[in-house]
């Protein structure tokens, strides 16, 4: 019997629809990483959305990523740019952005934003229905 462990490893599978853009949103409710300054945990909701170019991510390698960060001590805003260029690096999307909610520490709220866009990638009009 094989034991999962935590993984840095982002594994991607081939993007079925190159030929159209379509947003991919993932949760993940239950991220958890160190404070840096006191050692306890942060806990906090991540939302990714994408539009793919090639390559998407594996969700179970995403799940075992994500996990990989429970031991580390990272400031909120460090530890979303670091996620976002790593999956960057590892799908090359056409466009991704991660929203990191924070739950409250202290009294406060934090909620860090990062977005990627490709080079020459524009984004459709979008269309709003009654």
């Amino acid at each position: 019997m094989s034991t999962t462990q935590p993984s840095k490893e982002l594994e991607t599978f081939p993007n079925p629809n190159t030929d159209i853009d379509y947003t991919i949103r993932i949760t993940v409710p239950e991220f958890t990483c160190l404070c840096p300054k006191t050692g306890q945990p942060d806990f906090a909701e991540l939302k990714i959305e994408y539009i793919a170019d090639e390559k998407c991510v594996e969700l179970k390698a995403l799940k075992l990523y994500m996990w990989s960060f429970r031991e580390e001590g990272a400031f909120h805003e460090a530890v979303t740019n670091e996620i976002l260029a790593d999956l960057v690096k590892a799908t090359e999307p056409r466009f991704m952005r991660l929203t990191a909610d924070f739950y409250v520490r202290g009294g406060i709220y934090t909620t860090v934003v990062a977005e990627h866009r490709k080079e020459g990638w524009e984004a459709q009009t979008p269309v709003y229905l009654p």
